[in-house]
C-alpha cells in the first residue's frame, strides 16, 4: 500500500512539474507577444517620424529658396516687390472681343 502511495504521489509530482512548466511557456510566449506588439507601434511610429521630416525639410527648402530668389532679384537686377495698394487687375472673360 506504501508503494502506490509513492507511485501516486510521484504522478501527482510530475503533474505539478509539467503544469508549472507549461505555466511559464505561456507566459513567455505572452511576453514575446506583448514585445511584438510594442515593436510594431515603435516601428509604425519611427516611419511617420521619417515621413514628418522629409516634409518638414522639403518645406525648409523651399522657404529658403523663396528667401534667396528674393535676394537675389533685389541685388543683382534691383527688383522690389509689389505695392499691393498699387496692384490693378485686368480681368478678360473668354469669348469676348
Amino acid at each position: 500500500m506504501a508503494a502506490g502511495r509513492r507511485h501516486i504521489g510521484g504522478g501527482i509530482a510530475w503533474i505539478v512539474a509539467l503544469g508549472v512548466l507549461l505555466a511559464g511557456v505561456v507566459a513567455v510566449n505572452v511576453l514575446v507577444l506583448q514585445l511584438n506588439v510594442s515593436l510594431d507601434r515603435l516601428g509604425t511610429e519611427r516611419a511617420q517620424l521619417k515621413a514628418d521630416n522629409a516634409r518638414l525639410r522639403a518645406q525648409l527648402s523651399s522657404a529658403s529658396a523663396t528667401i534667396q530668389i528674393t535676394t537675389q532679384a533685389r541685388s543683382k537686377l534691383g527688383l522690389q516687390p509689389a505695392d499691393p495698394l498699387l496692384t490693378e487687375y485686368v480681368r478678360i472673360v473668354p469669348g469676348e472681343k
